[in-house]
C-alpha cells in the first residue's frame, strides 16, 4: 500500500532532471477490491510522472524545539502622540505593546497608535497571542508526536485535537512555490 508523501503545490527537488519544481498533481494508482492506492505518482510538469523516490521535498527543521530557540516577546512602546492622562482608559496608559520577533530591538510587530487607541483590549490580546505562538507551535507538535506514537491508543477527542494541530503545523510550515 502506498501513502503520499508530498502535497499538491508543494515546491520538490527532481532528482532525474536536477530541477525544482512544484507537485501539480497527485496521481494514486488503484486496484480493485484494495483499499488503497499500490503506488502514488507526481505530475510536476517535466513531462512525465516522478515516484516518491525521485523526489526531495525541502530541507525543514523537523525538531519541536526549533521553535523554542526564537524569543518572540512583548516590549512596551513610548506613546509618542498622547500623555498618559490622555490615554488613561489604555490598560498600559502612555504605552503600546510591540512583539519582538528578532535579536535586535527593532524587528517585529507593531500596531498603529490610532488603532490601539480604537480598541486597547483587543491589540494587548493580539500581541499576547503573537509572543506565544511559537511556544503553542511547540505544543502542537509534542500533541501530534505523542498521538502518532501511541500506536491506536489516544482517545477520540485527542486524535481529533491531533489532526487539528497537524493541519496547523502544516498550514505555518508550507512554503509558497515561489520562494
Amino acid at each position: 500500500m502506498a501513502k503520499a508523501e508530498f502535497h499538491k503545490n508543494q515546491r520538490v527537488y527532481v532528482g532525474p532532471v536536477g530541477t525544482w519544481a512544484v507537485i501539480e498533481q497527485i496521481k494514486p494508482h488503484w486496484v480493485k477490491d484494495v483499499p488503497e492506492p499500490i503506488r502514488i505518482t507526481y505530475e510536476v510538469g517535466l513531462g512525465r510522472d516522478f515516484k516518491a523516490e525521485e523526489l526531495t521535498g525541502e530541507a525543514r527543521d523537523g525538531s519541536a524545539d526549533a521553535a523554542l530557540k526564537e524569543n518572540w516577546r512583548i516590549l512596551r512602546a513610548k506613546n509618542k502622540w498622547q500623555t498618559a492622562e490622555e490615554c488613561a482608559h489604555h490598560p498600559f496608559p502612555g504605552t503600546f505593546p510591540v512583539v519582538m520577533t528578532d535579536t535586535q530591538e527593532w524587528g517585529g510587530w507593531r500596531t498603529p497608535g490610532a488603532e490601539y487607541d480604537r480598541d486597547p483590549g483587543r491589540i494587548e490580546f493580539q500581541a499576547k497571542v503573537m509572543s506565544s505562538a511559537l511556544h503553542l507551535l511547540y505544543i502542537a507538535k509534542k500533541l501530534q508526536a505523542q498521538v502518532s506514537n501511541s500506536a491506536g491508543d489516544a482517545p477520540a477527542e485527542l486524535v481529533e485535537l491531533a489532526k487539528e494541530a497537524h493541519q496547523i503545523i502544516r498550514f505555518i510550515e508550507d512554503r509558497p512555490a515561489s520562494m
